[in-house]
């Protein structure tokens, strides 16, 4: 993933327990994890919904039908 192998995370989580310690170590990784899951979920979200920008709402001729207005019957009667 970043070049590193066993030995490197062996390593990284000696270095974690002894800073941190161990009553402290599972409730950390706990909230590294959720919030690794929130990130990657808010990811997602992003990617969709630019991925729904991208793409046209509605075909031309649609949005075309949409700018005329339907004429009042009140104007269309004549005074008189």
């Amino acid at each position: 993933m970043f070049g590193l192998g066993m030995p490197e995370i062996l390593l990284i989580l000696a270095i974690a327990l002894i800073v941190i310690g161990p009553k402290k170590l599972p409730e950390l990784a706990k909230t590294i994890g959720r919030s690794l899951g929130e990130f990657r979920r808010a990811a997602q979200d992003l990617k969709a919904s630019a991925d729904l920008e991208d793409s046209p709402a509605a075909p031309p001729e649609v949005l075309a039908d949409t700018d005329t207005k339907p004429q009042d019957s009140s104007s269309t009667e004549s005074s008189g």
